[in-house]
């Protein structure tokens, strides 16, 4: 089902995106102040996850408002496979983990809904607590259930094959968070993907050889926190996808430019710059690596909500690359973002698709905060090195 393009549906969203796009700033507000609000600057969708994200996260994801409650109102699995050209006859085999904060009663239910009616063959969801165990202990955080069933559902659209692995914190405290996160590791992971940020993270949960860890950038504009922030993880930014297609002369039938709430340029908590990083404007490390759509995916959740909805987020974007990194079967041998810093333009211009245009919010014009200027590349801090073309790239 072809749909119009975003500013047709999405009119406020899209004028920000004009401004932006005309050269116009947004100030970037303070570490705190932007890591204490309970919204991002999308005013068509609200955060699910409210509270402060100093020293704790918070998901990332935020539910469109007054929306039209339908499986056809925004990305299908296949609108998702066609725009990213993704190989998905390939994954058998593979698993792909999320890390979540306990939850959802319903995630195996709205999994399986998910697939059937997005036309995917039945799947396999594992769930497990921070301690390994089949079972998840409390359902009473606020939220986290729409972020659980967007994680395992955008992971199941990028690798219809995989086994998808949902690990349970407890709590949204880093301590359980962590423990959900290394647990994970001990059950056998190769991939896991995060959609959550905030401050007051260790690291050190998130450098185990032989895993490749995905990370949301954040839906507050300018900035990198944690995990997105750290050298072995993969930082996702987001992108306004469009079915108008590309520039003139270009096969792709989609198109893409910054979301304008994306997190992403130089660490706000002045991580060590890794040493294939060779950008100019920032001494500590530079995120994103990559990105991809952040606006309106489709989500089926009758825990919070009544079913069918639409959300926005990077939440939708690290775990669906999570999945595509399981359809290039490359996880153990990936190093964070090393792997897509020092692609040949040769495969840049074959493995991804390239933002142009768009900005992050952040005062002045760099490439840190705005894609197009060329002053890197075709590296920009809100999508990185590009959007996914097929999982060459990965």
């Amino acid at each position: 089902m072809m749909r119009s393009p975003h500013c047709g549906r999405y009119t406020l969203r899209c004028c920000a995106a004009a401004l932006m796009l005309a050269g116009c700033s947004v100030p970037q507000q303070p570490f705190v102040l932007a890591l204490s609000q309970s919204k991002g600057q999308d005013d068509n969708a609200r955060a699910v996850c409210t509270g402060s994200r100093v020293g704790q996260p918070q998901c990332d994801v935020l539910i469109e408002a007054n929306q039209f409650r339908s499986m056809y109102a925004g990305w299908s699995a296949k609108d998702l496979e066609a725009a990213y050209d993704l190989p998905i006859t390939k994954g058998k085999g593979q698993n792909v983990y999320v890390v979540d904060v306990c939850g959802n009663p319903n995630v195996d239910s709205d999994f399986a809904t998910y697939r059937k009616d997005m036309g995917l063959p039945a799947g396999t969801l594992n769930t497990y607590n921070q301690e390994g165990q089949k079972r998840c202990p409390m359902y009473n955080s606020p939220g986290w259930g729409i972020e659980v069933d967007l994680d395992v559902e955008m992971a199941s659209a990028g690798c219809p094959k995989c086994t998808i692995d949902l690990v349970y914190a407890n709590t949204n405290s880093w301590s359980d968070i962590e423990a959900a996160e290394e647990e994970a590791v001990k059950l056998g992971a190769t991939i896991i993907s995060n959609s959550y940020s905030g401050s007051g993270g260790d690291e050190s949960a998130y450098d185990a050889k032989g895993v490749t860890y995905l990370a949301s950038a954040g839906d507050f504009g300018r900035g990198l926190y944690d995990p997105a922030t750290y050298q072995r993880v993969i930082s996702v930014g987001g992108t306004l996808l469009s079915d108008a297609g590309g520039v003139k002369g270009d096969k792709r039938k989609y198109s893409e430019t910054v979301w304008p709430d994306t997190g992403g340029g130089c660490s706000s908590t002045d991580e060590p710059k890794p040493k294939w990083q060779t950008d100019p404007d920032c001494i500590y490390r530079t995120g994103n690596d990559i990105a991809a759509v952040a606006v309106d995916a489709t989500e089926y959740d009758s825990y919070d909500e009544s079913g069918w909805i639409t959300v926005d987020g990077t939440s939708i974007a690290s775990p669906l690359v999570a999945g595509m990194v399981a359809l290039a079967g490359n996880s153990t041998k990936q190093d964070g973002g090393e792997m897509l810093w020092t692609l040949s333009r040769a495969e840049q211009k074959k493995y991804l698709y390239p933002v142009t245009s768009g900005s992050d919010g952040g005062s002045g014009e760099t490439y840190l905060n705005t894609c197009g200027t060329k002053q890197f590349g075709i590296f920009c801090g809100p999508a990185g090195w590009g959007t996914p073309h097929g999982v060459g790239a990965l």
